[in-house]
């Protein structure tokens, strides 16, 4: 009776599982693991798996559990049997993110303040700075990254795989075609973007939609792991649902009744990546990891209107210091809950996931990390309060300087003209120019042409302000400026901001450089700069082969 029972699982897996995406895993390996692995006599292992998933762009109310019109049910379905992080933030932009979750340290730490990484500049995430992968690793972890980058590949000590990643397979750049994995950054500045390791994955090239092929690559590494003789730390980094909004057509069929034909596809493409997150947590279940795995699930940065994204009805969109463009959708999925089915209030940014799963994987945080995270399992997992009860959004010296800002609108403590952004129990500080500060309702842009760049850069000026101050847990939507009504507390937060820029590090934001063009490296997007160490290297083996010639 074993046998045909395995069977019958294998053919609804079959017909039902990863393998409706293309995931093959042949009938003498499957069995060969279900009963040699010894799952069902071995105790799972005693360190959780953890698997990351981060999404690109998708706002606040792109998720059916916000009111979205757009279906979700199996993000609805796992957000609501784990904990949704409702007072959760992240940063406005891709890069920003993506550097804060890697290290668990606030952009004026690392010199990332301003703007992103762009393909064409000699930057990266500093390498002297350790990250949420190497601190696994060092705690026993096999460590996998599949998806998108966007922090850095001038040289190759910025790449994922000398970063902490045992493997990785997706994307270097910011965005790019979802099906050629092509990105132009300019006349004459085009390439090809797809990684397997440190080479152009050339021969992985099918031309398929990016989310399929990102959540088979992921699914792959699950079968070919074996999750009861090591943890696996798995980084799953979609490119959807950023721009360009490129999707296959059989999930725009679903939403013929949006009349906004960005909205439409928008929508589509995130129902496409709902399905692929139902996929992965069947592999997780399949493959015998789910009993022991956390599942984290956020979005990197709040939506763009102009490409479709909604983060109605909070104010603003990706690229600003409103709540629409950093207030993220996020939630936690896990066995290994105490309290599951519920939502965690508590203050909550991108940053503290590195001491909350370096812990929870049994790492070590040493002291010189100088992180700015917290360790918040306990407020997630049994609803403890938040450890967290400040968080510093950001202080960009070099953005567009506010034109009525001034050491006096900011009482002589601070220059009202630099963007800034403060966080401190129910208050929120702004100053200079926070960003594009309208609600958009979705639907709102549908007859303006989609935007082509990586966000939305344009400058308004609010009436001549350049300091802000609200109680967001009373005001969420940001509608009621009170920083006249309390200047006290914008005293006080002003001198927080002090506080804070004097342990900031300078801005890197080097100019482009030429030698980045694709044209220079066989079409492809890659690593430019020689190191130092690789220069010497290069140096050694040509002197060596001076000396055996002559």
């Amino acid at each position: 009776m074993f046998l045909p029972g395995l069977f019958l699982l294998f053919l609804l897996f079959l017909l039902f599982g990863p393998t409706a995406w293309g995931v093959h895993v042949s009938w003498e390996n499957w069995r060969s693991a279900q009963l040699n692995s010894g799952a069902e006599f071995e105790p799972p292992a005693s360190k959780p798996h953890i698997v990351f998933i981060l999404v690109d762009d998708q706002g606040f109310r792109d998720v059916g559990y916000h009111g979205s019109e757009i279906k979700t049910p199996n993000l609805d379905r796992l957000a609501a049997q784990g904990v949704k992080l409702e007072n959760y933030y992240v940063q406005p932009l891709c890069s920003p993110s993506r550097s804060q979750l890697m290290t668990g340290r606030y952009q004026i730490h690392t010199g990332l303040q301003h703007s992103i990484i762009r393909a064409t500049q000699p930057n990266c995430l500093p390498v002297e700075d350790v990250t949420l992968p190497q601190k696994l690793r060092e705690a026993g972890y096999s460590t996998h990254m599949v998806g998108k980058w966007h922090l850095g590949f001038y040289k190759r000590s910025c790449l994922p795989t000398q970063r902490g990643f045992d493997t990785f397979f997706g994307s270097l750049l910011g965005s790019g075609d979802y099906y050629s994995h092509y990105k132009c950054e300019g006349a004459g500045m085009c390439g090809y973007d797809l990684y397997e390791g440190e080479e152009a994955a050339w021969e992985q090239d099918r031309g398929l939609y990016s989310t399929v092929m990102f959540t088979r690559k992921a699914i792959n590494l699950l079968a070919n792991h074996n999750p009861h003789s090591q943890p696996l730390f798995l980084y799953l980094a979609y490119q959807a649902v950023h721009s360009p909004l490129q999707v296959p057509a059989r999930y725009v069929e679903r939403y013929k009744g949006i009349p906004n034909p960005h909205r439409r596809k928008y929508a589509a493409m995130v129902s496409c990546l709902d399905e692929a997150i139902h996929n992965l947590t069947q592999a997780l279940k399949h493959y015998g990891y789910y009993d022991n795995t956390v599942i984290v699930y956020s979005t990197d940065n709040g939506g763009q209107p102009l490409a479709g994204g909604s983060n109605w009805p909070l104010r603003g969109s990706k690229a600003t210091y409103w709540e629409g463009g950093i207030r993220g959708v996020g939630f936690v999925h896990s066995p290994l809950l105490v309290k599951k089915g519920s939502k965690c209030r508590g203050l909550i940014h991108i940053t503290d996931w590195f001491p909350t799963l370096v812990t929870l994987g049994g790492g070590t945080l040493d002291e010189d990390l100088n992180l700015d995270g917290y360790d918040v399992w306990e407020a997630i997992s049994e609803g403890r309060p938040s450890p967290r009860l400040d968080i510093l959004h950001n202080i960009d010296p070099i953005y567009t300087k506010a034109k009525n800002g001034s050491w006096k609108a900011g009482y002589g403590l601070w220059n009202t003209a630099i963007q800034a952004a403060l966080r401190v129990g129910h208050w929120k500080l702004l100053t200079g120019v926070p960003g594009y500060s309208d609600w958009v309702p979705p639907q709102t842009f549908s007859n303006q042409r989609l935007t082509t760049r990586h966000h939305n850069e344009r400058v308004r000026w609010d009436r001549g302000k350049s300091i802000w101050l609200f109680n967001i847990t009373a005001d969420p939507y940001e509608r009621v400026d009170l920083s006249q009504r309390f200047p006290h507390i914008v005293k006080k937060m002003l001198m927080r901001l002090v506080q804070f820029n004097k342990t900031a590090v300078p801005v890197r934001y080097p100019a482009k450089d030429l030698r980045s063009n694709p044209q220079y490296n066989g079409g492809v997007w890659g690593p430019w700069f020689k190191d130092q160490n690789q220069k010497s290297k290069k140096k050694k083996q040509s002197t060596g082969l001076f000396i055996f010639i002559f």
